[in-house]
């Protein structure tokens, strides 16, 4: 059984193999979610390099963006035929593309269609069949609409529902506008807890510390944050033992670099360029003494041609070369 404490969200452009192989080095129990897969790209475009991941990850879930309950079933089967451990359908984005779709966001107004979804997906797969939403839509959001949206879609056999706690205006907003101007409204969220006590829910949305989310374990079945540990993944090696309560000590960012600098030559025997793995790290100093030549050094080599793990530990050493000399500065102006 999947324990759903901890988890990083699903984040287009950011949450690929490479950032989750990443984030699963700092924190060994956090559930990791794929970037959002759509049923045409596997299906007609037979992207199936989407689908990839490393075992280290687990546990891991796949999350599907579709509103078709065959193809969202026959996707569901690739994902637990491979080995993930949940698949979640995509019931959040706001962005154009998804609204056009009719999938995403949008699906808020068709509980019905969600529903069949969650059939035919459970029908499709042993493992378990979450739904990631929003607490509304443009104009709908009102608690009761939210309220039986939920229990139609539980209706269905979803136990799980992971909730931005934003409603998301479907037009005028950009996807990140909707990440930050909708406000947030957690008790909304603890309403539905306490409504339907044999559900699972997840909150999300603006948790940006692990003390916060400890404060809402008291409330909710798990948490789930995004940006903040993807800006800032080093707040990860905390996890395990604050939330989880193990004993294991926290890994130093030098030896996650370290073992990340393996997994990159590895992938780089393999085809893959510098670039898709080390601007997953730009992060991994952030507020230490020379993280901004950390980041710019990565940002202005990793994609020359025939970059490889040499950007990274060069960068260490600009970065390591301009906190000595602050640190020297400091001691001068100290002495002085």
């Amino acid at each position: 059984m999947t324990d759903r404490r901890f988890s990083i969200a699903p984040m287009m452009a950011c949450t690929d193999r490479h950032a989750r192989y990443l984030l699963r080095l700092l924190c060994s129990r956090a559930l990791l979610y794929t970037e959002m897969v759509t049923t045409g790209a596997l299906i007609y475009g037979k992207c199936f390099e989407q689908l990839k991941f490393d075992d280290t990850e687990h546990p891991v879930a796949l999350q599907l963006g579709g509103n078709d309950p065959t193809h969202m079933a026959e996707c569901a089967r690739m994902g637990a035929d491979l080995g993930y451990d949940e698949v979640n359908i995509n019931v959040g984005c706001p962005s154009e593309r998804v609204k056009s779709g009719c999938f995403g966001a949008a699906l808020m107004a068709e509980p019905e269609t969600v529903a069949r979804c969650v059939e035919a997906m459970r029908n499709a797969v042993d493992v378990p069949v979450t739904v990631k939403t929003r607490i509304g839509i443009d104009h709908q959001d009102s608690y009761d609409h939210l309220r039986d949206f939920v229990a139609t879609v539980a209706s269905s056999g979803c136990e799980v529902f992971i909730v931005h706690a934003r409603k998301a205006w479907l037009s005028g907003l950009s996807p990140r506008q909707n990440r930050e101007i909708p406000p947030l409204r957690y008790e909304v969220v603890a309403r539905l807890a306490e409504d339907f006590p044999r559900l699972s829910f997840v909150l999300n949305g603006g948790i940006k510390s692990l003390a916060a989310a400890a404060e809402h374990l008291h409330t909710f079945s798990g948490v789930m944050l995004g940006r903040e540990p993807y800006t800032n993944p080093y707040m990860l090696a905390q996890v395990d033992a604050r939330l989880f309560g193990l004993d294991t000590p926290p890994p130093s960012r030098e030896a996650v670099l370290t073992r990340y600098i393996t997994y990159i030559e590895q992938e780089l025997t393999a085809g893959v360029e510098l670039r898709h793995m080390s601007r997953h790290a730009a992060g991994l100093y952030q507020g230490q003494p020379g993280a901004r030549t950390w980041r710019r050094y990565l940002s202005d080599h990793q994609s020359k041609p025939g970059a490889g793990p040499e950007v990274l530990r060069e960068a260490v050493k600009e970065m390591d070369d301009v906190a000595d000399r602050a640190r020297e500065r400091s001691r001068v102006f100290a002495a002085a």
